[in-house]
């Protein structure tokens, strides 16, 4: 593996978001309380074993590399997924709309609650230390919103992108998703995203949308064996 993005997690904990980062050279998460993703450096027995006592006994984390995952003993595989990594072809131009706003603390409850009712990926009240998010609200209340998450240097994940069923099919996740992609080209870094291999509408919107298949991903679920 040479590319930044076959292990985001690792090189995301590694430069933008090191001020978030647990664990030491050998092994770094996210708190669990912002997000599951952890990486160990390699495949080294050490490495291996610092990942081992990074959760605790009651906590999961979310591993996703374009290789094979290694698991040390003291850990086992709760869940696991087959993910694609898509990239940005182009940089995407700034937009303009005002319809969209950017979401602070105040907004973390209602992001969440969105995001459980329509599942984007993994969401946390403590999204925000990952990066900004912006939504679209009617009458005050959230009914569309995207972010960033992980942040290898020179990408940056645009995630988060979920519109309230009562308000979909009226084109704000694709406002949201190209608002996002303008911020993040705007600052001269490079849009990637992950879906899940089998949701192929998604896939098929963001290849529409100006992205191409990276690279296929694995995902595994671990938390420490009783």
């Amino acid at each position: 593996m040479n590319h930044l993005l076959d292990r985001p997690a690792w090189n995301a904990l590694r430069t933008a978001h090191a001020t978030l980062s647990e664990g030491n050279a050998l092994a770094r998460r996210y708190p669990p309380s912002i997000v599951p993703f952890a990486a160990a450096a390699d495949d080294a027995a050490e490495s291996l074993e610092a990942l081992e006592n990074l959760p605790a006994r009651d906590e999961v984390m979310a591993l996703v590399e374009a290789g094979p995952i290694a698991i040390p003993p003291g850990l086992m595989v709760v869940g696991e997924g087959n993910l694609v990594q898509m990239v940005a072809e182009r940089p995407y131009e700034r937009i303009v709309d005002s319809r969209i706003e950017p979401l602070g603390e105040a907004d973390a409850a209602e992001m969440l609650a969105l995001a459980t009712l329509t599942n984007p990926g993994p969401f946390t009240l403590r999204a925000q230390a990952l990066g900004t998010f912006w939504g679209v609200k009617v009458d005050g209340n959230l009914i569309a919103m995207a972010g960033q998450r992980m942040r290898p240097t020179g990408f940056a994940e645009l995630s988060g992108l979920c519109t309230h069923p009562d308000f979909q099919g009226r084109g704000l996740g694709t406002l949201l998703f190209r608002f996002v992609a303008g911020e993040i080209s705007g600052r001269g870094e490079t849009v990637f995203l992950h879906a899940y291999a089998s949701n192929t509408p998604a896939i098929s919107l963001y290849t529409a949308l100006g992205f191409r298949l990276r690279t296929e991903m694995n995902m595994r679920i671990v938390k420490r064996r009783a």
